[in-house]
């Protein structure tokens, strides 16, 4: 199995969507909104990296990077999410290949750091930790999680582009 790790093009919108549909269907945690989130975000110009994974000429997965909010406009926090594997390929490792390349991308921006809200056993892999004390309000202090990139110990509360809100 070769996966390919590429920036998205116009052409894989469809492909996004209907993958990001059937990934989250199942998901409990699941608004059924993920598609429609990354089309606002692509549509608002937010997807500050959007990447795919390719097999064989075919889009299997994506994942999207938004630049975070802080209080004080910091442009160099990033927030992860969502990220979409086609089903029958999860846990075969392309969910990871996508994370992997676009925090290295985030590294080569030299970005303070990337946030998210998930598990914290899948996420730690990545270098992802858990910090209850600067998760922004509204969001579950228990699977709001940092990646410090440029910093060492994160003191800044960041948020979510505000699509991700309505």
């Amino acid at each position: 199995m070769t996966v390919t790790i590429r920036l998205e093009k116009p052409a894989d919108k469809a492909a996004i969507y209907d993958i990001t549909k059937r990934a989250f269907a199942p998901m409990p945690f699941s608004g059924g909104d993920e598609p429609d989130l990354i089309d606002r975000l692509r549509d608002a110009d937010a997807l500050e990296i959007s990447l795919v994974a390719e097999m064989d000429g075919a889009v299997v997965g994506q994942v999207s990077f938004t630049r975070g909010v802080t209080a004080d406009d910091s442009d160099d926090w990033y927030a992860l999410g969502p990220v979409a594997v086609e089903p029958e390929l999860q846990k075969q490792h392309v969910g990871s290949a996508l994370i992997n390349a676009g925090i290295a991308m985030l590294r080569e921006r030299r970005a303070a750091g990337c946030v998210l809200v998930g598990n914290p056993e899948y996420y730690k892999r990545f270098g992802f930790r858990v910090f209850p004390k600067l998760a922004p309000e509204g969001e579950p202090a228990e699977y709001y999680q940092i990646l410090p990139l440029r910093v060492e110990q994160p003191d800044i509360v960041v948020g979510f582009h505000p699509l991700f809100y309505g």
